[in-house]
């Protein structure tokens, strides 16, 4: 059992556990970049978290009274401040509004939030950087993160009409990957375009009709992987103004999904890269 003092909630209404209560109603990413991580997984990459790799903390944390032993070594790596409060599956389960299966859950918060432009100036000269447009599907976001961490992306970059990938569900199919990929999100995708091609960026976008096969692409020392939405893709104006590569499929199917789609054409990138 950790040495420190474990705070027993017995009233799902204590105010002290207000950031987790009906966690799904609340949308806590809008709140000065709040957030909630769930599973032990996530947690680790959260408490885990420095500056330099996603400037997240962990603010507190709320556990099934029956996980607490097992999760003891983490709660020892937390700082002192961080209060760690266990409640009953009964209370956990009122507080939340959803039945708990994992009994893990913390409040995080996004220390500071990079400009799209601040974290291409911060890349290596070889670098890899994922571009996603109007991606709305949270599994999806999750999804292009894990691709992303699991073909060694330098970074991602969302459009304005993407949604958050600090949403719990896109973090928790991330697999915490979303902590651990540098990332901004922001402005118009031709404003990210303006700002990959000032940083010497190659631009390469997925489309069922893309002039090559993804097979046979040379990205060069600077590549970006522009992504688009399920059903519509890319822009037009997006495809007319980079190169576009194509994933070969059996006959009957015109797409896959984002997720899907992203990690297949990650996987040829990085590899034609080297990085992989």
């Amino acid at each position: 059992m950790p040495a420190r003092a474990l705070i027993r909630i017995e009233d799902a209404d204590d105010p002290r556990i207000a950031g987790f209560r009906e966690i799904r109603e609340r949308d806590l990413t809008r709140r000065e970049g709040r957030f909630i991580a769930e599973g032990t997984v996530v947690l680790n990459l959260l408490v885990d978290s420095r500056d330099g790799a996603g400037a997240f903390a962990a603010e507190s944390l709320l556990l099934l009274e029956n996980r607490v032993e097992g999760l003891a070594s983490l709660i020892e790596r937390l700082p002192d401040d961080v209060p760690v409060h266990i409640a009953s599956k009964t209370v956990m389960n009122a507080i939340a509004g959803f039945d708990i299966h994992r009994g893990v859950l913390a409040l995080g918060v996004r220390k500071n939030s990079p400009t799209a432009q601040a974290l291409l100036a911060s890349l290596p000269e070889n670098a890899l950087v994922v571009a996603a447009c109007g991606i709305a599907n949270h599994d999806n976001i999750g999804a292009i993160f894990r691709n992303a961490a699991a073909f060694g992306a330098d970074a991602v970059l969302l459009d304005e009409t993407c949604c958050d990938p600090l949403y719990r569900k896109a973090l928790r199919v991330s697999v915490g990957s979303v902590l651990r990929i540098p990332y901004a999100r922001e402005g118009s995708i031709a404003d990210l375009l303006t700002a990959l091609r000032e940083d010497g960026f190659s631009l390469w976008g997925l489309s069922p009709r893309g002039s090559i096969d993804i097979r046979q692409i040379t990205p060069g020392n600077r590549a970006a992987l522009l992504t688009g939405t399920e059903g519509e893709g890319l822009p037009q104006e997006v495809l007319a103004s980079i190169q576009t590569a194509r994933i070969p499929q059996a006959p009957g199917l015109d797409s896959l999904n984002a997720g899907t789609a992203t990690g297949v054409a990650l996987f040829a990138i990085a590899s034609a890269m080297g990085r992989i």
